[in-house]
C-alpha cells in the first residue's frame, strides 16, 4: 500500500456551534522570535539564541456568498469599543470518511475585516466574500 500526503480540498470549518464552508482558508502559521543574548565573561565571541515570544498571523478565510447567510456580518457587528464576541475556531482537513485527520485549534478568535465580493459586469465567477480572524493561539492535531 502506497502512502500518499493529504490533499487539501476537503476541509469545514467551525465556530460558534456551527459548520461552514469555505473555499479557502489562509494564515495557519505560528513563528516564535528568537531572543539573542550574551554575557560580557562568555569564551564564545557570539550571540546564544533562546526561544522567545510567538505569535501568530491572521487567518483569512473566503466562501461564496448566499442569500440571507449573515454569519460574518453578525459576528462583525459585535465589535464596539474594547469589546468583541471572541469565538474558538476549528479547522479540520476530513478523510473521504469525512473524519478529521489533521485539526487547527485556533483561541479566542475575532473578526478584524470583512470584505464583500468584487462586482464585474462581463464576469463569470461566484460571489466571494471573506473575513480575516486576529487570534491569540493556534495549535495543529495530527492524529
Amino acid at each position: 500500500m502506497a502512502n500518499y500526503p493529504l490533499p487539501k480540498f476537503h476541509f469545514q470549518v467551525e465556530w460558534g456551534g456551527a459548520s461552514l464552508g469555505f473555499t479557502e482558508v489562509s494564515g495557519l502559521d505560528v513563528q516564535t522570535d528568537p531572543i539573542e543574548y550574551r554575557h560580557g565573561a562568555s569564551p564564545e565571541y557570539t550571540k546564544i539564541k533562546m526561544p522567545g515570544m510567538q505569535k501568530y498571523s491572521n487567518i483569512t478565510c473566503k466562501r461564496g456568498t448566499f442569500q440571507g447567510d449573515n454569519d460574518f456580518y453578525n459576528w462583525w457587528n459585535t465589535v464596539a469599543l474594547n469589546t468583541i464576541e471572541r469565538r474558538n475556531v476549528t479547522i479540520s482537513l476530513l478523510n473521504e470518511k469525512h473524519e478529521p485527520v489533521v485539526v487547527w485549534k485556533v483561541k479566542n478568535a475575532w473578526p478584524i475585516k470583512v470584505s464583500s465580493t468584487d462586482l464585474k459586469a462581463d464576469g463569470n465567477e461566484v460571489a466571494i466574500e471573506s473575513i480575516e480572524l486576529a487570534h491569540e493561539g493556534l495549535t495543529i492535531q495530527n492524529d
